[in-house]
């Protein structure tokens, strides 16, 4: 990075308020910034930070009112922490550019094929019939199963695992350690009631623009497909059974596991932590808080909480009498003894 004020202004159609000239070459946060850093204010608690942050140049919202003489310059847009996201983003595909070759220490199967402008990095294993689209990135010690497809601009880091038949679409993003396209954990007991494992011969699809989190698991149908929809984006250690699938633009914290065969909307907000049943149907535009238990089917627009799952506003207002048991406990032994 490598921008004054004036053209950061211009790209989002801001205003500069100070010296538009300043070189600004990196991005930072406002506590923590130096001289040549560019950052932004968005939550109104940081604003104490303004007076005294080193930063060059800050990203502020149009309507911020400022009282006071600073000593930084202020670029005035319509979203500042929206803007200061697609700054990092353009960095951080900057770093991937010009990156491309075949390391020596990388394994490839037979009828392997390889787009233009592949990176395929130290120690990555490719099996048989297996296509690699243009502009991939495979970070080193990724195991890259058979007749899988990878489309064009997707980053891959290290220690991936995508197994056998799994469709990975453009502009995917997979963090360190997931693995997709596992067995499903599906089991039947016998006769003598040992429990013998159910074969999964489906596959995984993600389509495209999906980010995939740290160490996160989605396994293979059992027959079909697990599908992850459009722009959907998984957080770290999420667990995605044989043949769940997910809508478009849903958004999955942390530490949240899906049972199989479960059906989730569009546009979908999950909390960390929440466990979703098997075979449920979820609708478009849920909203469910942190360490939900979801074991009903949820109509579209719902926003739920606790654990058998509860509307909302419900949950808490019997929490708020939950809270209050111990207190009516002692005012009934009181009555009894009357």
């Amino acid at each position: 990075m490598n921008s004054t004020a004036l053209e950061i202004a211009h790209k989002f159609n801001g205003s500069v308020e100070g010296d538009s000239n300043v070189i600004l070459t990196t991005l930072s946060k406002i506590e923590d910034a130096s001289e040549g850093s560019l950052s932004f204010l968005s939550n109104p608690k940081y604003i104490p930070f303004l007076k005294n942050t080193n930063a060059s140049a800050i990203l502020v919202p149009n309507d911020l009112k400022i009282n006071e003489t600073l000593n930084t310059t202020l670029i005035r847009v319509k979203n500042p922490y929206n803007d200061f996201s697609k700054l990092l983003t353009e960095i951080s595909n900057e770093k991937k550019i010009g990156i491309s070759g075949i390391h020596p220490s990388a394994i490839l199967g037979k009828n392997v094929t390889i787009g233009k402008n592949v990176y395929v990095g130290p120690n990555v294993i490719i099996d048989d019939n297996t296509i690699i689209e243009n502009d991939i990135h495979l970070s080193s010690n990724c195991s890259i199963g058979d007749n899988v497809i990878i489309k064009e601009k997707s980053f891959v880091f290290t220690n991936v695992s995508i197994l056998s038949k799994t469709e990975i679409g453009k502009n995917c993003v997979i963090h360190s350690g997931a693995v997709i396209g596992s067995d499903g954990f599906g089991f039947t007991k016998n006769k003598s009631g040992k429990n013998n494992k159910i074969p999964h011969l489906g596959n995984v699809i993600v389509c495209d623009n999906v980010e995939i989190g740290a160490n996160t698991t989605i396994d293979r149908a059992t027959l079909g497909s697990t599908k992850i929809g459009y722009g959907v984006k998984l957080d770290n250690l999420v667990q995605i059974a044989h043949n769940v699938e997910i809508g478009e633009y849903t958004m999955i914290a942390a530490q949240t596991g899906i049972a199989g065969s479960t059906k989730i909307g569009s546009r979908c907000k999950i909390g960390g932590q929440v466990g979703i049943g098997g075979h449920l149907i979820l609708g478009d535009d849920i909203q469910i808080q942190g360490q939900t238990g979801v074991t009903r089917n949820i109509k579209t627009g719902s926003v739920i909480q606790g654990t058998p799952s509860l509307d909302f506003n419900s949950y808490y207002r019997s929490f708020s009498l939950f809270k209050k048991l111990p207190d009516l406990y002692k005012r009934i032994i009181k009555l009894e003894k009357l």
